[in-house]
């Protein structure tokens, strides 16, 4: 491939070549594109420099297609109208029939809320379709979406590069999630029964630290720390452990394990928004737009049971 672009062959005399072996004629041709017949000649003896023969032959008035210019008829044919076709033709996306695979980056609570409805989604209406899922975290998914790592992330983050684009999903939220059995909490729960339990909190720092230590500067008595959301259900299930976690993900929790608990936190904790991330130049990208468009509608329906048909 390299070696034939450094022959530097404009496809455009291709173009000419193929309705000259049409006409038979220069004049003919030079009407049809528009071109000077000067223009027309030059552009013949071009393409005979570039492939290292001669093309035509002079026959009476008109032109007639050397061995060689057969050759390049043939394979001109087949090949110039596809190209002109993939450059020209809008893009054709059906997605029961699409074989695309997706490349999303998402934050662990992603995972909890997103993926088992983006996949069951799929299955229904795009059951070709494949997802590749990948880790990423506010530090991390600039440089993914940069590289073209992902082809979108979802997941918290700050500042991001020019030319990406970002929609909010919904905005923090939490709740204390509990096991009744054995947690067994007051309703309203208050400060004195909150700071009194034992928790469990995820951390990204591999630390005992969670979001209540960073925003509300108060400690807990954290008894376990986890790097992710993803067991969180079977750690609080039957033990007497909170969880202090986004209500999207608590909500997910309980729609397996009913018996668990979620209830109201005795203190205003707002977190930061979760985004839907992806680059610009993937704006008119048909499968990409359409798997976008799925998270979109998740994340609101999400947001909405999460709150009691309320989107906070």
């Amino acid at each position: 491939m390299s070696r034939n672009y450094g022959r530097d062959l404009d496809l455009n005399l291709l173009r000419v070549f193929a309705l000259v072996a049409e006409t038979g004629s220069v004049t003919q041709s030079a009407d049809r594109l528009y071109l000077t017949q000067p223009a027309v000649s030059a552009a013949l003896r071009r393409l005979a420099d570039a492939v290292g023969a001669p093309l035509f032959a002079r026959q009476g008035r008109g032109l007639m297609l050397t061995a060689r210019g057969h050759r390049l008829r043939a394979e001109v044919a087949v090949h110039l109208p596809a190209l002109v076709d993939a450059a020209l033709a809008p893009a054709e996306f059906d997605p029961r029939t699409s074989e695309r695979t997706l490349r999303l980056g998402l934050s662990d609570s992603a995972e909890v809320w997103l993926l088992p409805r983006l996949l069951r989604y799929l299955g229904e209406h795009a059951p070709r379709m494949k997802i590749i899922a990948t880790s990423v975290q506010f530090r991390t998914v600039a440089a993914a979406l940069t590289a073209g790592a992902i082809d979108a992330a979802i997941t918290v983050t700050d500042a991001v590069p020019a030319g990406v684009r970002r929609k909010t999903l919904f905005s923090g939220g939490f709740v204390c999630l509990f096991d009744p059995r054995h947690a067994r909490l007051r309703l309203p729960l208050t400060k004195d029964a909150y700071f009194a339990g034992h928790h469990v909190v995820v951390s990204y720092n591999a630390d005992l630290r969670g979001i209540v230590e960073d925003l509300i500067r108060r400690p807990r008595n954290v008894r376990c720390s986890i790097s992710s959301f993803a067991n969180l259900g079977a750690l609080i299930d039957g033990s007497p452990l909170l969880a202090t976690i986004p209500a999207t993900v608590a909500n997910q929790i309980r729609a397996v394990r009913r018996h668990l608990r979620s209830t109201k936190l005795p203190f205003a904790l707002q977190g930061a928004a979760t985004e839907l991330l992806w680059p610009g130049a993937a704006d008119d990208d048909e499968p990409g737009r359409f798997v976008r468009e799925a998270i979109v509608r998740i994340a609101v329906d999400s947001s909405h049971r999460a709150w009691g048909r309320r989107a906070p």
